[in-house]
């Protein structure tokens, strides 16, 4: 085989298998998201404005707390965020980021996709090599009955050797409290149920503030859609937001913002 055709393998596997693209300035911009291979820059971060979100105002007061003091370089903790859909988690997270920065603080978000969980090892060590604060955000994790890639992530929050850095935190959210599944039958284990018990909520353990998100009321439903139609201007009929909620099947915040964006797409206003 010549030197000319090995060339030409070469640089045909080159093209079929690029090289990870670089990755982003980890200064320049507000939020980014890890692909797996490189940290790309959000190109317009447009967070909820943190005043907007009603209903939740301790889990949302305790969450900016503690991002605040991460971002001053101070103790602060991995966060779970686990509940109801639908109730903020997800929300919350980015408006308490974008608060912050407001605020003049220099603190990022960094949303990386569950299925990546594998390559945060190789993120962690591209995050050492800045100062600068950032919240890594885990949406919507859950794992299935192996529980192989929850040990593996909780290695990665503390004593394992590919430990997050210092400048990272963690916020997770999740419809499970404990993020694994869990049921009856682990006090059925006939040798030690709770070496069972233990190793389920040794995950969520790990999260050293961990905020509930829960199903709304009636009552508390309609407060929120009063506040969000009272800081829009906007008038509503208690009775159609109801109607609205029933008709989903679902009494949240998410819902209770819906029916608001219905609200001001029929009064002719952007939200």
């Amino acid at each position: 085989m010549t030197d000319d055709l090995l060339i030409r393998i070469a640089e045909a596997l080159e093209r079929l298998a690029p090289p990870p693209a670089p990755s982003a300035d980890l200064a320049a911009s507000p939020a980014y998201v890890w692909d797996g291979r490189a940290i790309r820059a959000v190109e317009a971060f447009a967070p909820v404005d943190y005043d907007l979100l009603t209903g939740i105002d301790a889990q949302k007061g305790a969450l900016l707390d503690n991002s605040r003091r991460h971002a001053a370089g101070h103790a602060a903790h991995d966060v779970l965020l686990w509940g109801a859909r639908g109730t903020g988690k997800s929300a919350v997270v980015a408006s308490v980021v974008g608060q912050l920065q407001g605020e003049g603080r220099d603190i990022a978000l960094l949303q990386c996709a569950i299925d990546e969980l594998a390559s945060l090892p190789t993120l962690f060590s591209l995050l050492r090599g800045t100062n600068r604060p950032f919240i890594l955000f885990l949406d919507d994790l859950g794992f299935d009955e192996g529980v192989g890639d929850a040990r593996s992530l909780r290695s990665l929050l503390q004593g394992g050797t590919a430990a997050r850095p210092a400048n990272v935190r963690l916020y997770v959210t999740s419809n499970r409290r404990h993020i694994v599944p869990r049921h009856l039958s682990e006090q059925d284990d006939p040798i030690n149920p709770r070496d069972v018990v233990d190793d389920r909520m040794a995950l969520s353990d790990r999260f050293g503030l961990s905020l509930g998100f829960h199903a709304l009321d009636q009552d508390a439903y309609v407060a929120i859609v009063r506040g969000y139609a009272d800081k829009l201007g906007i008038g509503f009929d208690p009775m159609e937001a109801v109607q609205w909620s029933t008709q989903r099947g679902s009494r949240s915040g998410r819902v209770a913002w819906q029916y608001v964006v219905e609200l001001a797409g029929r009064n002719g206003l952007k939200v």
